[in-house]
């Protein structure tokens, strides 16, 4: 039946128009935090400029993504059979997290987060060990033991004797 439109038919397209603008608002910030929070895939060589012109008490973070990244390359390495390259870049997850430990040491912030991470490095370390050769597997053990140290030393800043 063709007749009048209904008299609220007005009403109908101002609350879609509403309910566009509202969908607009709120995806649009929504859209803008993912994008953002989004981390930038910078490669490890680029992060290890950045690191040297941080702020010593600013570069725990970034000295552990790159211990992190190097604890994945070095499994990757291992696995191709590239052992030499792989032990070079498990040493740099001890001299990177070794940096991380001491920047949260002395700025005192961030000491849970690194000393947790720390641990999941040791972790993975441990299972890579286990799948490597025994003639490779000193190395990593070495660098297992000095990620348990720097923990140890974490664990003792955190919960150490303190002076009442």
């Amino acid at each position: 039946m063709a007749g009048e439109a209904s008299p609220d038919h007005h009403r109908t397209k101002e609350v879609n128009a509403r309910m566009r603008f509202w969908r607009i608002v709120l995806f649009l910030p929504l859209a803008i935090a993912i994008s953002s929070a989004a981390p930038s895939q910078q490669t490890v060589d680029e992060l290890k400029a950045r690191l040297q012109s941080m702020r010593p008490e600013d570069r725990g973070n970034i000295a552990l993504e790159i211990a992190e990244r190097q604890v994945a390359a070095a499994n990757q390495l291992f696995n191709q059979g590239k052992v030499d390259e792989a032990q070079s870049a498990v040493k740099d997850v001890v001299s990177y997290a070794g940096q991380a430990g001491e920047a949260a040491g002395q700025s005192g912030h961030h000491i849970k987060n690194t000393e947790i991470a720390l641990r999941k490095m040791a972790h993975r370390l441990a299972d890579i060990k286990r799948t490597v050769p025994f003639d490779d597997q000193p190395p990593v053990q070495s660098a297992i033991d000095s990620l348990e140290k720097i923990r140890t030393d974490l664990l003792n800043k955190m919960f150490g004797n303190k002076e009442k």
